[in-house]
């Protein structure tokens, strides 16, 4: 277990598990979600993804929420210098066996994105994969997206298209806690161009979680400085 500069716990070692910055009650819950399969998403890379990156020059990248470590492996495959954020500790164990099990370096940070402390403007790309991030008056969440593409750099947000005007689900999923692409568009300032901003048909994995939603939010934007 090593820190990096800005205070963050991180680690390449194969149970980065350890040291987490965030509200427990938010790893717990996820924790569950993630304990009560073996596998819960596909173990596939997101299609959003693999298409927003196709024309990118490898670099840094942020895998923000990165589950089972899907789009973490896939990345690092690719040529990507590769930083995966994740508050389940489950999820992240399995991540990890995953980047061992193909042969890459993935550093992890167990922790929220507000918590994290990464340092700011330093990456080449921002991915948040129908990211679960929770609301808050001051758009935290929000700012620490945005804080942490580097001039020049790129951030990917996809998120299922519709969920954002749903009621609240009687699994007390209420959409309104959340972060939407569209609150993350708000932000942007002439430090920002948009270049893709789009609703389109999500190629959605046979099996794992979600696989029953079939169109995705696609919103890529370029910091310029």
């Amino acid at each position: 277990m090593t820190h990096d500069n800005a205070g963050s716990t991180v680690s390449r070692t194969p149970l980065p598990a350890d040291g987490y910055l965030g509200n427990p009650e938010v790893r717990a819950e996820w924790d569950n979600r993630y304990a009560d399969r073996p596998q819960l998403w596909s173990g596939r890379p997101n299609g959003a993804l693999v298409a927003e990156v196709a024309g990118l020059t490898p670099g840094r990248v942020l895998d923000v929420g990165c589950g089972e470590g899907a789009d973490a492996v896939w990345l690092a495959r690719g040529g990507w210098d590769v930083t995966a954020l994740e508050v389940s500790g489950v999820a992240l164990e399995r991540a990890a066996g995953h980047a061992r099990d193909a042969g890459v370096t993935v550093r992890w940070i167990h922790a929220e994105l507000t918590e994290a402390a990464l340092p700011p403007g330093s990456f080449d790309l921002v991915s948040a994969q129908y990211p679960a991030l929770l609301r808050t008056p001051d758009a935290a969440a929000e700012r620490a997206l945005l804080a942490a593409v580097a001039p020049g750099g790129v951030l990917l947000v996809v998120h299922h298209a519709g969920m954002d005007t749903q009621h609240a689900h009687d699994s007390e999923f209420d959409p309104a806690d959340y972060v939407w692409p569209a609150m993350i568009a708000a932000l942007f300032d002439d430090d920002w161009e948009v270049e893709v901003d789009e609703q389109r048909p999500r190629p959605a994995p046979e099996g794992g979680a979600g696989a029953h939603h079939t169109d995705d939010v696609v919103l890529r934007a370029r910091r310029l400085r």
